[in-house]
């Protein structure tokens, strides 16, 4: 017997004691970058349907593993071959053959995740965010004139997410980190210089601790075989990053109100200066400090938040409510970023649906090779 029949024999009888094994021939490939023998194919391929009562701590270890990988994309593919995505991911599996675009020979969106995954940096949690990242495409894709279209797909694939955790030995907070990157993985495609300070601000204040993990998937992101645009979208990615950089950078320089505050609170509730003025600019210090308020904003902001929390005393209701209203002040970055999702109000992806592999929100005049990711 040769040597090469006896290492398919032993592992064989180890995916049969233990489909998880499976997912460990997997890992090896993901590391080694090559196929195992035919044999120990076949003995995954009829041991595969196990894995649905395997234990989900191994399991979620073995599947790690394999996606921290060198060669992940070959040992995917092979896990897709053998069954194990239709056990494991149906989700991804959907994706298989699911093309983005009408009447043009285009990669998949199973291709396309494949790719992303292996670019995507080594940090395990990013990692499952990118293999997850648009299962919502399969729900949601729709055929127009204009092209294939998949609105709230990022959403939507969230949510799908929370159906998913519970194969695998998920802590809370890992799954509240995958979820929310699936989420806001096109965020950083609604960037443009014309957004303001505040709308940076906004966007750092709301990805908070996920923000490298979400700009490190967001590049993983662009698979464009073209240059030119390839270079522009990380160029964009980059542009937002320094931003942010140079606005955290400046804030902590400065004090968290603008100067004509108590001004602006005086003209507005109509009062005189007194210790009052002093006191409410410390609660909106306090509230900036836990996040409920942004620094540096424009004085009508934090009037109008003064008004609608009803923290000025002795104020005739007349007056509170116009105030409360905002009719009083223009507030332009009031909801720069909503999203789609009617369940959810908390910014998502532009409402046009903007996509990596087909952008809607575009002049239906340029090329679609140019905009491709």
């Amino acid at each position: 017997m040769s040597s090469e029949q006896t290492a398919v024999d032993r592992i064989s009888g180890l995916v049969e004691a233990d489909p998880v094994v499976i997912v460990e021939v997997a890992g090896a490939i993901s590391s080694e970058g090559r196929v195992p023998p035919e044999g120990i194919t076949r003995a995954a391929q009829d041991h595969v349907g196990r894995l649905v009562d395997a234990d989900k701590v191994h399991l979620r270890a073995a599947v790690e593993t394999t996606l921290m990988g060198r060669d992940i994309d070959v040992a995917l593919e092979w896990l897709q071959q053998v069954g194990a995505m239709k056990v494991l991911f149906p989700e991804l599996e959907a994706t298989v053959d699911l093309t983005q675009e009408n009447d043009r020979q285009h990669k998949d969106v199973w291709a396309h995740t494949k790719q992303v995954v292996k670019q995507t940096v080594r940090r395990p949690l990013v990692r499952w965010a990118a293999l997850l990242h648009d299962i919502g495409k399969v729900p949601t894709r729709t055929f127009t004139e204009a092209g294939v279209h998949f609105h709230g797909h990022a959403e939507v694939g969230a949510r799908m997410f929370d159906k998913i955790h519970g194969r695998f030995a998920f802590a809370r907070d890992e799954r509240q980190t995958i979820r929310f990157l699936v989420k806001h993985h096109l965020r950083t495609n609604q960037y443009s210089l014309q957004w303001s300070d505040s709308a940076v601000r906004r966007f750092h204040r709301e990805m908070g601790p996920h923000m490298t993990d979400l700009l490190d998937l967001s590049r993983a992101d662009i698979t464009s075989k073209r240059p030119g645009r390839r270079k522009s979208l990380l160029e964009q990615i980059s542009a937002l990053h320094d931003r942010v950089e140079i606005l955290v950078e400046a804030d902590a320089k400065l004090p968290p109100l603008p100067g004509g505050v108590g001004t602006a609170i005086m003209d507005a509730f109509e009062i005189a200066p007194s210790r009052l003025i002093g006191d409410l600019k410390r609660l909106l210090e306090a509230a900036i400090t836990r996040g409920e308020l942004e620094p540096r904003r424009e004085d009508g902001y934090y009037v109008t938040f003064l008004a609608r929390e009803n923290l000025v005393p002795n104020v005739a209701e007349e007056l509170r409510a116009k105030i409360a209203s905002g009719v009083m002040f223009e507030d332009s970055d009031e909801g720069a970023h909503k999203g789609v999702d009617p369940e959810d109000d908390s910014p998502g992806v532009l409402s046009c649906g903007h996509d990596p592999e087909n952008d809607p929100c575009l002049h239906r005049d340029v090329d679609p090779q140019d905009v491709r990711r």
